[in-house]
Formats: structure tokens, C-alpha cells, sequence
């Protein structure tokens, strides 16, 4: 018996050791991914299809659904998946414009992997993590869904499997969003500091959780950001807006540092931290917003025909 409980406790603080050295962990919560969701799907304008306004609950309860594959108990999804939370821009500034598909993102890592002498495996996908593809593959699947949702309401078709197949690509969607405005899910630097550090920032593996799990659930709720999320805009490249986002994102990976060095993130925090993290957190909301907007009126243009042609179905 005690050597079955010594067991149970030694697989435990593995768990717990894995979770904490895991690149990327567990992005803003639980508490954070709900509310990037609920700002967002609070905001969908009535020209949208009002099943999808009235999935607030649905969309809300979405926002964490990939974290919730994370589990060791199903390894084969956990470990096929972990690269989709977070992509190191700053290992890959050599490559610009990023390609827009997985698999030519991949040949490029593994030409400049064998093409490496000093640790060639820091350019493997998994190392660099694959967060923008995921994204637009999800995207793609939410346009595709909108564009049988209008064909089968022009065929006077039944609706509400896709309603559902809807409901759930929006909301998983939000949950690759919410990561891409995480700062520290798009960098090397993702859970303490790496390399020259003459600022002194902390090195210690914590400042992840610290920051988007124990201090968002502890000080910020989704009222502090939802005034600065505005109506959506249409993306006219959803890929490189998309990327320009992780961009900006990648610009304030400093700015935590700063913070975590000056005990923002600790207890209430301070007014700075809270400015940043709700601003950080309504960016999510905002692009959310803006990719299911864009996927539906993108979704009105039939690829099989010129740009301008549509399939007819309005909202419902």
C-alpha cells in the first residue's frame, strides 16, 4: 500500500513538473479563454446568423476545449496537438513572410534544421510550434461550415447539424485567438527568461502561470475589458492579419518581463498590469471577432466561381 501511494505521488509531481516546463502551457485559464470568447460572441453583429448570437453559453464554455485535450491519459492527442498553442517568432524572424500552409511552414524548419550546426533541433515544428495554422485550418473549417449553413437554408435543407458544427469551430477557434494574444505563447522566452538578459528579468520557470492563470482569475473579470472591443472589422488576408497580431503580440513579450520584475503580477497587482493584461485580453476578443466576421461573409462566395459571385441565403 505505501509503495502504491509513494507511486501515485511521484506520477502526480511528474504531472505537475511536465505541465510547468510544457511550452506554452495552458494559455490564460480557464477563466481567460471564457471571457476572450464571451467579449466576442457578446459583440457579433445581427447581420450574423442568430443561432450564433444566441450560442453565448455555448461559445463561452468552448474557449478552453483544446486545454481540455491536454491530458496525459490521451497521449496521442495531447502530444499531436501541444505545438498548436504557441509559435516562437523569434526563432523563425529569418523567415519572412511565413508560408501560408503547415507543411511548407515545416520544409522550411527542416531545411534550416539540416542546415544547422548549433542545437538544429530548436528548428523542429514541434519546438517552434505551429499556433498560426492551426488557426486558419480551424478558420477554414468555420467558413466552410457557414457556406453549407447558406447552401443548405437556399435548398430549404434542415440546418441545425450545421448550426452545431458551427457553434463548435467558433468557439474552438477562439481558444488558438486567445493564445496568439498571450505574449509569452510566441516566444522563446515563453516561461522565463533565455540567453543575455542584461535587464535581469526572472529566469525561474512560474512567470507563465503567474501571469495568465493566477493573476487574470485573481484580478480581472470580462466586464475591466469588454469596453474596448469594437464592432468587427472584415480581414481583407485573414493569414497575414492573423500574423501581424502574433506580431504585435511578440512586441510586448518585454513589456511582462517589466511587469513580473516590478511585482505586478503578484497579489492585486498594480495598475500597469491590469492596463496591459486587459488590453492584451480585449486584443483576443477583438480578432476573434473579426475572423468569425470574416468567415462569414467570406463563406457568401462560392470558390467554385469568380470572387464577386454569391450563394443566396441571408442571416436567419
Amino acid at each position: 500500500m505505501r509503495r502504491t501511494q509513494v507511486g501515485k505521488k511521484l506520477i502526480t509531481l511528474l504531472l505537475a513538473l511536465s505541465l510547468i516546463e510544457m511550452p506554452g502551457a495552458f494559455g490564460w485559464g480557464n477563466e481567460g479563454h471564457e471571457w476572450v470568447n464571451r467579449v466576442a460572441a457578446d459583440r457579433i453583429p445581427a447581420e450574423m446568423p442568430r443561432f450564433l448570437r444566441h450560442a453565448i453559453a455555448e461559445l463561452t464554455y468552448l474557449g478552453p476545449e483544446p486545454d481540455r485535450w491536454r491530458n496525459p491519459s490521451e497521449y496521442a492527442l495531447k502530444n499531436a496537438q501541444e505545438p498548436d498553442h504557441y509559435i516562437d517568432l523569434d526563432r523563425v524572424a529569418w523567415l519572412d513572410p511565413l508560408p501560408p500552409g503547415r507543411y511548407e511552414f515545416c520544409r522550411k524548419l527542416y531545411e534550416k534544421r539540416a542546415a544547422t550546426v548549433d542545437h538544429p533541433d530548436d528548428y523542429l515544428p514541434e519546438r517552434v510550434g505551429l499556433q498560426p495554422y492551426i488557426t486558419m485550418e480551424v478558420f477554414g473549417r468555420l467558413k466552410a461550415a457557414f457556406r453549407e449553413y447558406r447552401q443548405r437554408r437556399g435548398r430549404h435543407q434542415p440546418t441545425a447539424p450545421t448550426e452545431h458544427a458551427i457553434v463548435f469551430y467558433a468557439g474552438w477557434l477562439g481558444h488558438y485567438v486567445a493564445d496568439g494574444s498571450q505574449p509569452l505563447h510566441t516566444t522563446i522566452h515563453y516561461n522565463g527568461w533565455v540567453g543575455p538578459n542584461p535587464k535581469g528579468y526572472t529566469t525561474e520557470h512560474g512567470i507563465h502561470a503567474k501571469f495568465e492563470s493566477t493573476y487574470v482569475a485573481q484580478n480581472i473579470t470580462a466586464k475591466d475589458f469588454a469596453k474596448f472591443v469594437h464592432a468587427p472589422e472584415r480581414l481583407a488576408d485573414p493569414f497575414s492579419g492573423y500574423v501581424d497580431y502574433l506580431k504585435e503580440s511578440n512586441r510586448q513579450v518585454e513589456k511582462v518581463y517589466a511587469i513580473e520584475k516590478a511585482g505586478g503580477f503578484t497579489g492585486k497587482g498594480s495598475p500597469e498590469a491590469f492596463e496591459f493584461t486587459t488590453h492584451r485580453l480585449a486584443a483576443g476578443s477583438q480578432m476573434l471577432l473579426n475572423l468569425w466576421y470574416t468567415a462569414w461573409l467570406d463563406s457568401a462566395v462560392s470558390p467554385d466561381v469568380a470572387p464577386c459571385a454569391s450563394v443566396v441565403a441571408p442571416a436567419k
